[in-house]
């Protein structure tokens, strides 16, 4: 059973986005992998939201039997306009050990594609509090996982913006390397204009995950678990793991 632990509520700086943390002395470990997994809700999604919401619990019980489990903290968030703020946070940052998948609700679909926002939240987020680790002498690198159905029609921030972030955590000394993947299912009609906006904010690898079925989203789910284990096991290198797939 998942403990019951303190977090702060944090604003990443130069934007009305807020996240939640676990506080930093609840951490046991000396290093950490921040993972950052941001799902579409949109409109567009319904049908399908069930299947989504059944990957994410995949993802999630499969982090758990990675070799560094114990250095993973995970944050979980879903999108569309519908949300205040565009973000519905389905918990902050923290221990694997800590999160109970039976305890995320059913996703409940509406509204419009805020893709940048969601992106920026989730570059933002683990550059703030990857900050805040390592002024609290933690060290830690990231990965961030953007999956959506659609392009961006709805957003508050621009493709600057987040490009500016992803250069900020480039440069900084507070993480140690940062890995942006951004997911699409059932998005052959938006493959171009993704691949762009992967391109011109700066975005690692643009993944193409082909129509919703079982199979793809179990491939999904096992791709991004595998991805979150090898960027956790590239911490300490000095750079981000070299062995996440282009494909599913």
């Amino acid at each position: 059973m998942a403990r019951m632990i303190n977090t702060d509520t944090i604003v990443i700086p130069g934007s009305n986005f807020k996240f939640s943390a676990v506080r930093t002395e609840h951490l046991g470990a000396s290093e950490y992998t921040l993972v950052n997994i941001g799902i579409d809700v949109t409109g567009s999604v319904d049908g399908f939201e069930n299947d989504l919401r059944k990957c994410l619990i995949a993802m999630i019980e499969s982090c758990k039997k990675s070799p560094r489990s114990e250095n993973l903290l995970v944050r979980v968030f879903l999108f569309n306009t519908c949300f205040v703020g565009g973000i519905k946070e389905l918990h902050g940052f923290k221990p694997l050990a800590d999160i109970d998948v039976n305890a995320y609700p059913a996703f409940v679909t509406g509204g419009a594609t805020n893709l940048i926002d969601a992106v920026y939240s989730a570059v933002g987020s683990t550059n703030t509090y990857a900050k805040q680790l390592y002024d609290d002498d933690f060290m830690c690198n990231g990965i961030n996982v953007v999956i959506t159905d659609g392009a961006d029609n709805d957003s508050t921030m621009t493709v600057g913006a987040i490009k500016r972030e992803i250069k900020k955590g480039v440069t900084a000394e507070f993480i140690e390397s940062d890995i942006i993947l951004l997911v699409g299912v059932n998005t052959s009609q938006y493959s171009s204009v993704l691949q762009a906006f992967q391109k011109d904010a700066g975005i690692d690898k643009y993944i193409d995950a082909g129509d919703v079925t079982p199979g793809k989203l179990a491939k999904l789910a096992d791709f991004v678990s595998q991805s979150v284990s090898s960027q956790s096991q590239a911490l300490g290198t000095g750079g981000p793991s070299q062995q996440i797939s282009a494909t599913i």
